[in-house]
Formats: structure tokens, C-alpha cells, sequence
């Protein structure tokens, strides 16, 4: 039986998350962490953070969805102290990913995905293997209002996998020097070199679009998440997987067979 904890297990997407390891036959939730539901009556004990969640209980996997001004501070405990982490916050920078796994106990797994939905992993890969045939490429990504970093870690590791299948190859479409005064950033924000905008709308819980383009044609990927509960498998098996990894693993593509 693996034992999870859930940083912010009050939170949207930890409720779900807790729901689903708790029906889950070879994992059980053991605590949970958040500064906001400490002490509440719960199936399980919940702690405001995870240095009095480690003296409290014994856990085999910490699963974050926090948020960006928390979870390196999370890892940088749990991490040393061996415990395999899986982590769906987004907002860390590769740098901050690789000084995290740096500081964990030998044979611990780091787990960041961007993404936990098998759809958007398969939209990801689809997009690497067509970056190399169209010069042009933007992504566009549609949330929740209540999302806190944009743009969000999907689009910007898609932006970044297009880069790289490009070889270098440069853009030629016009860029941030045709904005007009007084509208900066119609162009997008660059990453890579990738054109990336950010949609932040009730209605939405998680939407992004691919959009390539060259002469004489367009060429669009676009997947759509409706539900929390499209993460959950994704989730499961990262808890599942990590156990048998050390060090730093990005995508849970790593993952699928």
C-alpha cells in the first residue's frame, strides 16, 4: 500500500486528488497538508505545512497542487527527507527544478508535469512531430480565472518542445515590433521564440490550441479538459511510478507506455 500525502488537500485540485487516491485499492491518503484546513475533522489528520507533517506521519509520496509561492518550499523539505514527490503546481523555472532534485536523498523521485491529462501529453508529443514541417507556430491557452500563473505550464512546455524540434529554426512571422502604442503584448509572450497567449475566463478549467501555419495551409491541435477528475489517471500513475525512479523526471509521458 503506498501512502500519499496531499499538499493542499483543500484546495480544487486536491480534493479531487484525495478522492481518487482514497479509491484507489493500492494507495491510501495518510495526511494532508494545508495552512487553511489544519486541524479540521477529516478522515485523515492535516497539517499546515510539511515539517510538521513529517513529524506527524510516515508517507511514501507527496503529491503537490499548492501553489507557485509555495511549492518550492514544500519540496525543499520533503525531498531531503526522502520522500518521492509528485507535483502538478506549476510555475517553476527548469533551474528551480533541477536545485530541487539536486537536494534530494539519494533514490528519490522528483515528478513534474506540466500536465497530468493524457490528451494534452499525446497534443505535446503530436506537436513535436509536426513543429520541423510548418516555419510558424503559436500556442494559445484558455484557464480559469482563478489560475495563478500565465502562461500556464502546459503551453510553455509546449512552446519549448516546439523550439526544439524546430533545430533553431526562427520564426519569420511578424513579431512584437508591429504592436501598436498603448497594446503591448498583442503579440504574445515569447518563449523560445514561440508566440504564447493566455486566456483567463469563468467557464474554463483547462484549454490549449497549437496553431501551425505555412504556405497555403494551417494545421491546429487542440485539447480541452472540462473536468478535474481528467487528471486523476494521470496522477495515480505518477503516485504508482515514482517509486521506482530517482532524481528529476519532467512529463508524464515518461511515464506512459
Amino acid at each position: 500500500m503506498i501512502k500519499v500525502a496531499v499538499a493542499g488537500c483543500a484546495g480544487r485540485m486536491g480534493t479531487t486528488v484525495v478522492d481518487a487516491v482514497g479509491k484507489a485499492d493500492d494507495m491510501e491518503v495518510v495526511c494532508g497538508i494545508d495552512p487553511h484546513a489544519a486541524g479540521s475533522e477529516t478522515a485523515f489528520p492535516v497539517f499546515p505545512n510539511v515539517v510538521e507533517a513529517l513529524d506527524g506521519a510516515t508517507f511514501d509520496v507527496l503529491v503537490d497542487f499548492t501553489q507557485p509561492a509555495v511549492v518550492a518550499g514544500n519540496l525543499r523539505v520533503a525531498l531531503p527527507a526522502g520522500v518521492n514527490c509528485v507535483v502538478g503546481t506549476t510555475g517553476m523555472s527548469n533551474e528551480t527544478l533541477d536545485e530541487l532534485a539536486a537536494s534530494a536523498a539519494p533514490g528519490t523521485c522528483l515528478f513534474y508535469a506540466p500536465n497530468f491529462t493524457t490528451g494534452a501529453v499525446l497534443m505535446m508529443e503530436f506537436a513535436r512531430v509536426a513543429a520541423p514541417y510548418f516555419p510558424e507556430a503559436e500556442v494559445i491557452e484558455f484557464h480559469h480565472a482563478k489560475k495563478l500563473d500565465a502562461p500556464s505550464g502546459t503551453a510553455v512546455r509546449t512552446a519549448q518542445i516546439i523550439a526544439e524540434a524546430r533545430g533553431g529554426r526562427v520564426s519569420e512571422a511578424p513579431g512584437r515590433e508591429t504592436e501598436i502604442e498603448g497594446a503591448e503584448g498583442a503579440r504574445g509572450a515569447l518563449v523560445d521564440g514561440v508566440p504564447v497567449h493566455s486566456v483567463r475566463s469563468m467557464g474554463y478549467v483547462a484549454s490549449q490550441e497549437v496553431v501551425f501555419g505555412s504556405m497555403g495551409q494551417t494545421f491546429a491541435l487542440r485539447h480541452d479538459s472540462w473536468d478535474r477528475a481528467s487528471y486523476m489517471p494521470g496522477v495515480l500513475l505518477g503516485i504508482r511510478s515514482v517509486g521506482e525512479r530517482s532524481g528529476l523526471i519532467v512529463g508524464l509521458e515518461n511515464f506512459m507506455a
